[in-house]
């Protein structure tokens, strides 16, 4: 049987679709992708970044000088960039974000990518606000900051450990340079990360003491404000005791795998040994490994407030620390807007590896961007009744030898 003929109707859907197809093609065309060696560094997406973003200031002024300009915007210096660009290189070249041309039709380069992570990461300005200011989309953004804190969190892990011996001695001598205090490694405290969650996910675990839903994030730190331990994941509505008692610094300090260094036998007056210890404020208990200060009703005679005074110049450094984390990276200080709570410890971890990055690499934590208040705002410090006998005796001793130090210099000095 011979074959019909075709409709006039059948011929214009053709033609139809043959208009379509060839409109297809021609945007295809115009948004083919410049071809590009992923290995290449970028030196052009800061200078379009700058001329875009430079005149606009909606969160203070910006520096005029462009290197104080990539600092305001980053929280690093360029150097320090370029190391954090080889570090997750080869993760972001060998298993990029799926889709991410810019509206240049473009690929997105290393560089950029790491740049808007950062962007996102230390301004806490949305997805959208972020993308406005590369010039990408809102679900690149997500993309491009996902992929990062994972390759970051894989490749920066040794700039956040406990240190070695040798190090552990640096510290203790600063500890004591700087407070008096012997054998100290360091000082603790802890902040809570607030977030908004789906009402399905809300729970009184969740709910803080502030009635807000948060993350707790518990942090060791030493005299150069760098952190040496962390625990994040577990809910704002714990204790501090409690977040204590389940993090891995915990269990490792109570089995006599950390803080196990050499005792100091002999302190000021022939007062008794002094193990390694750091210092922590009244929310935590008085432990063995862990000093807190003398209570309001034991400050008796003179040694104990001598000694809650440089106790509390120490515990600062921690309170310091965090100012500075929260205030570097402020995705940690604004309200987080749904997080997955599965990914959310990622992004404190990420926070915590920058900060350690930049003290690591020698550049410089820039002051003016802490938080002014405290770390924890709105947030009222609960005190811990918890008292481990061998732990008073540990302070106990420790305050002799700082009054007799302090009895000692007065001396000379007359």
């Amino acid at each position: 049987m011979a074959p019909g003929k075709k409709s006039k109707r059948s011929s214009s859907s053709n033609r139809r679709r043959g208009r379509k197809d060839s409109k297809r093609l021609k945007k295809r065309r115009s948004i083919a992708v410049a071809p590009v060696d992923p290995r290449a560094v970028d030196t052009e997406w800061w200078d379009i970044f700058w001329r875009r973003n430079s005149s606009a200031a909606p969160a203070g002024p910006i520096p005029d000088n462009e290197e104080e300009g990539f600092k305001h915007f980053f929280r690093l210096s360029k150097q320090t960039f370029a190391y954090i660009c080889s570090l997750v290189r080869e993760d972001l070249i060998s298993c990029p974000p799926s889709g991410l041309i810019n509206i240049e039709g473009r690929l997105l380069s290393v560089e950029k990518q790491v740049a808007i992570a950062l962007r996102r990461l230390a301004s806490g300005e949305s997805q959208v606000s972020v993308g406005a200011a590369f010039g990408v989309g809102q679900s690149t953004v997500s993309q491009v900051t996902w992929r990062f804190i994972e390759a970051l969190e894989d490749r920066a892990r040794h700039h956040l450990k406990w240190p070695d011996p040798e190090r552990a001695e640096e510290i203790k001598s600063q500890f004591e340079a700087l407070y008096g205090l012997p054998n100290c490694c360091g000082a603790i405290d802890a902040t809570h990360i607030i977030m908004t969650l789906p009402a399905v996910q809300t729970s009184d675990d969740w709910c803080d003491p502030a009635n807000n839903y948060s993350m707790f994030l518990q942090g060791v730190i030493d005299h150069e404000l760098r952190f040496l331990d962390i625990v994040t994941g577990w809910p704002g509505g714990m204790t501090v005791p409690r977040l204590l008692k389940f993090s891995g610094l915990f269990k490792l300090c109570e089995s006599g795998a950390r803080l196990n260094g050499p005792v100091e036998k002999t302190l000021g007056g022939g007062h008794e040994v002094a193990r390694e210890y750091i210092v922590g404020g009244p929310a935590y208990p008085l432990l063995p490994w862990l000093i807190t200060p003398y209570e309001s009703s034991e400050l008796s005679g003179s040694a104990a407030p001598n000694f809650n005074a440089a106790h509390e110049s120490a515990r600062l450094l921690a309170v310091r620390a965090f100012s500075q984390l929260k205030g570097s990276w402020r995705i940690l200080s604004k309200v987080m807007w749904r997080p997955d709570k599965q990914k959310l410890p990622s992004i404190i971890l990420v926070c915590c590896l920058l900060h350690n990055i930049v003290i690591d690499t020698g550049d410089k934590l820039n002051p003016d961007v802490a938080l002014s208040g405290h770390h924890d705002s709105g947030y009222i410090e609960q005190c811990c009744k918890q008292v481990d006998p061998l732990g008073k005796t540990v302070r106990d001793n420790l305050a002799k030898h700082l009054m007799y130090v302090k009895e000692k210099s007065l001396i000379k000095s007359k």
